[in-house]
């Protein structure tokens, strides 16, 4: 990474932590995916019971990994069928530290967030007694209007490429087309305006591109 975005992703985030402080959220800046992997197992007690959305930027920082090693965790991935990864799903809104990234976060500290069954936003917005975000700065959206068009068209496109035989028009074009189809992986669209309850939701700015 060239020198001049390294400075300038540092500086940023330091905008971020302030606008997000502001609005109740425990906010960290790391300058790297290793420095970002402390950070978060530095904030989760062993003891705490550990379960996650669907999320590529914690399996980036080796997070995931980590967390299976040194904590008791609930893995839906380790469901023998569907009704026993949605019972897990349910287990996952009451664990200790709930896992995952955000789609899209605005400079002036809102986080923008897309899902098609809920329980990821679910558990952000309730349920866990904490969620820990990690977030690479190429999320960072300028305005809240940027955040929501990143979403739509950047992230909601990328995550349906990665569910092979999606049927939605972001799977076939490459970008919304704003549908209304059962398997819509954009079911909802949360913006998070502040952290109700002050510093639940932690979010570790990383000053590299993650996930996307």
């Amino acid at each position: 990474m060239e020198q001049a975005e390294v400075l300038r992703n540092k500086i940023l985030g330091e905008t971020l932590i302030k606008n997000l402080t502001k609005r109740g959220f425990g906010a960290y800046y790391c300058a790297t995916k290793a420095e970002a992997l402390g950070k978060a197992l530095e904030l989760i007690p062993e003891t705490d019971v550990v379960a996650w959305g669907g999320s590529v930027s914690i399996k980036e920082i080796g997070l995931l990994d980590a967390v299976k090693k040194r904590n008791p965790v609930i893995d839906r991935e380790k469901a023998a069928d569907l009704a026993e990864k949605t019972e897990l799903m349910r287990k996952s809104l009451t664990c200790d530290t709930f896992l995952m990234s955000s789609n899209a976060v605005s400079k002036d500290g809102q986080l923008v967030n897309i899902d098609g069954n809920g329980n990821r936003v679910a558990a952000m917005i309730f349920g866990p007694k904490q969620v820990i975000m990690i977030v690479g700065m190429n999320k960072v959206a300028g305005t809240l209007e940027g955040a929501l068009d990143r979403v739509r068209h950047v992230a909601a496109p990328i995550n349906a490429a990665r569910f092979a035989g999606l049927d939605t028009p972001c799977a076939k074009l490459g970008t919304c087309a704003d549908c209304a189809k059962p398997e819509s992986i954009c079911s909802q669209i949360v913006i998070s305006r502040t952290c109700r309850v002050p510093n639940r939701i932690k979010i570790i700015l990383v000053g590299e591109a993650l996930g996307f």
